[in-house]
């Protein structure tokens, strides 16, 4: 080996009676001289594994040609550094190569990239973003973010991260979804499950129990908070002025100025979903009518069920005068009394999807001369489950009056409740196994028609959480949908758990009857 070129790479003279090396000097030179420091490091490149021993001595050499023990220690820990930097040098241009190895083996263009990210989950396409530049430099566009969903199971999601997303999505966001979601994680169409988190819920598949909840909820409800929609209105609008789609799950500090005003930056929306806010009925379908006339698909789910009684019949001609594309409707957990929730059906003649389970007050009184030219004619799906007040009568009225020819499209009916039917006389006495007399021709009469009637057994109510899988409508099980047997229609019955309710019916055809008010145990956090 090179004595002196060794020498010159640690900043040391050959000449052991110089004095001690000025390392100022010695810093300089390289960079004064390009070509000669890529010439040195070169050198040191061609040696092999071979050539330690020759190094190991060649250092050795150098310290004892040294004549002060500061000498040879500055000596050391300049081999030491110029040993880490060459290291680090090496993963830098190791990574360099590897991205730019990534984009050479990678067959998509960027364009194309781009275009697979965007048909990518949110999640997905962070984490491809962190596999290498190429991949991080395509995630950078805002097609990658057009459809920004960050719900989650667990609440880990907070305002800064929902303003990023929104940011990098700029003006081509067109759906966005926040918010925690119990399991599973979406309800179908045609389905009434229930997607408020509360402490209810015993369980989900993040393995938290009931107990765990209850502990965490101050916690958790934190995260986001009633700014986390402010980026959608900042910048003139830009981000919503696009946006069709936004779902929102269970936000427990949005309040009604915050969502108005994100509302009033969408006019362009075509489908929104709110769900477990602390939102009033009213202010939002004000909001609503107000701001978004293009609205086809509105699900709204009370996050205190049975005691929003805001609505108001002013509020219901607005939706219907300002809102004429609106094509599927839920609004679960309300007072929904049937002279407004006529103006609505009536209203609406676009209507395919009405969904107004645990609704209390309901008594199916709106549905009377429905299904025809006044309005009902397009359902194809009708859901009134758990609807504290629906009464037998009005649902037999209901299938004779398909049976007659109305409701033509109608290809899903469910009337289930988990503490059966209200009489015609008085909604405090349950009828637990109706009988229907125009059923069975019905049934033959339109074979395509399937109605859920899922009763519990008389008596057999035990007060225990209600989780989301208590309230399932899936068609294909043969607990809850109906069927022919021996050309007969069977009632199935279950020992389901009665709800919490309010159990009082708000209902102006009933103003005595009162009845002890059973809270949800969702109002503990309330205050938080």
């Amino acid at each position: 080996m090179d004595s002196a070129l060794l020498h010159h790479a640690v900043g040391v003279s050959p000449n052991p009676k110089l004095k001690r090396p000025c390392y100022p000097n010695r810093i300089s030179t390289p960079t004064s001289d390009p070509n000669q420091f890529d010439a040195l490091l070169e050198s040191f490149l061609d040696f092999h594994d071979s050539s330690a021993i020759a190094l190991d001595l060649a250092i050795d050499r150098i310290i004892e040609s040294l004549p002060h023990d500061s000498d040879k220690n500055d000596v050391i820990h300049s081999a030491l550094r110029l040993g880490s930097a060459l290291t680090e040098a090496a993963k830098r241009s190791a990574r360099r190569r590897a991205s730019m190895h990534n984009a050479v083996v990678w067959p998509l263009p960027s364009d194309l990239t781009i275009k697979v990210f965007s048909l990518l989950d949110t999640q997905s396409v962070c984490h491809a973003a962190a596999t290498c530049s190429f991949f991080n430099k395509c995630a950078a566009d805002p097609l990658c973010y057009s459809n920004i969903n960050l719900t989650t199971i667990v609440p880990r999601v907070n305002n800064i991260v929902v303003s990023t997303m929104i940011q990098r999505a700029g003006k081509v966001l067109r759906s966005l979804k926040l918010g925690i979601i119990p399991s599973p994680p979406v309800a179908s169409l045609g389905s009434s499950q229930a997607l408020v988190y509360s402490m209810r819920n015993s369980s989900d598949t993040s393995g938290f129990s009931w107990n765990d909840k209850k502990s965490r909820q101050g916690k958790e409800t934190s995260v986001l908070t009633r700014s986390c929609l402010a980026p959608l209105i900042g910048d003139g609008g830009t981000a919503g002025a696009l946006l069709k789609r936004l779902h929102l799950y269970n936000i427990e500090r949005m309040d009604n100025t915050a969502f108005g005003a994100a509302i009033s930056a969408c006019p362009a929306l075509l489908d929104l979903e709110v769900v477990g806010l602390h939102v009033e009925l009213r202010q939002t379908l004000e909001s609503v009518s107000r701001s978004c006339p293009l609205i086809e698909r509105l699900i709204l789910e009370s996050s205190k069920t049975g005691r929003d009684d805001s609505l108001k019949l002013p509020t219901c001609n607005d939706l219907v005068n300002n809102c004429p594309y609106l094509s599927s409707f839920a609004l679960r957990g309300f007072k929904l009394h049937d002279p407004k929730v006529r103006v609505l059906v009536k209203g609406l003649r676009n209507l395919k999807f009405v969904d107004f389970s645990t609704s209390y007050a309901i008594t199916g009184e709106f549905l009377r001369n429905l299904g025809g030219s006044v309005g009902g004619s397009l359902l194809e799906v009708l859901i009134l489950r758990d609807c504290m007040h629906l009464r037998e009568a009005e649902v037999s009225r209901l299938l004779s009056a398909i049976l007659a020819g109305r409701f033509k499209l109608l290809k899903h009916l469910d009337v289930s409740n988990r503490e059966g039917l209200a009489s015609d006389d008085d909604w405090y006495q349950r009828c637990y196994t109706p009988s229907f007399m125009s059923l069975r021709e019905l049934l033959e009469e339109r074979p395509n028609l399937r109605v859920l009637a899922d009763f519990p057994a008389e008596g057999s109510f035990v007060e225990e959480p209600v989780t989301s899988s208590d309230v399932n409508v899936d068609t294909n099980s043969p607990s809850v949908a109906s069927s022919h047997t021996s050309g007969e229609y069977v009632f199935t019955s279950s020992s389901e758990s009665s709800y919490n309710s309010d159990q009082s019916s708000g209902n102006e055809d009933y103003p005595n009857a009162g009845f002890p008010v059973h809270e949800e145990s969702s109002d503990e956090v309330d205050d938080l």
